[in-house]
């Protein structure tokens, strides 16, 4: 079979498509299961966490400065302060550990 780009799109929609629609098809009533409910409300932060987290160990040339920065990210989001101030400490101390780990 010639390779055709059309019918792998097709395929792709359909598989999307069925992947979205059958849930919403075949569940018709509320769902009263409360371990379904609580595993159904945490799947998404989950799967963000899931798709973030290796992406921050990797950001750098240098995992112990992006681990750094995690955990001081981590530290500061505990103790509740806005988005900007644990990003910009982030920030601020991976460039730290990479400036002192690349004058070493």
């Amino acid at each position: 079979m010639k390779n055709n780009i059309y019918i792998y799109i097709m395929i792709m929609a359909v598989v999307t498509y069925l992947i979205r629609v059958l849930p919403l098809t075949l569940i018709k009533k509320d769902i009263e299961n409360k371990f379904i409910k609580s595993f159904l409300y945490y799947v998404p932060y989950v799967t963000l966490s899931v798709m973030t987290f290796p992406a921050i160990l990797h950001a750098t040339g240098n995992v112990y400065a992006a681990t750094a920065g995690f955990v001081v990210a981590l530290i500061l989001a505990w103790f509740r302060r806005s988005l900007i101030q644990v990003s910009a400490a982030a920030c601020i101390v991976v460039f730290a550990v990479e400036l002192l780990f690349n004058n070493i």
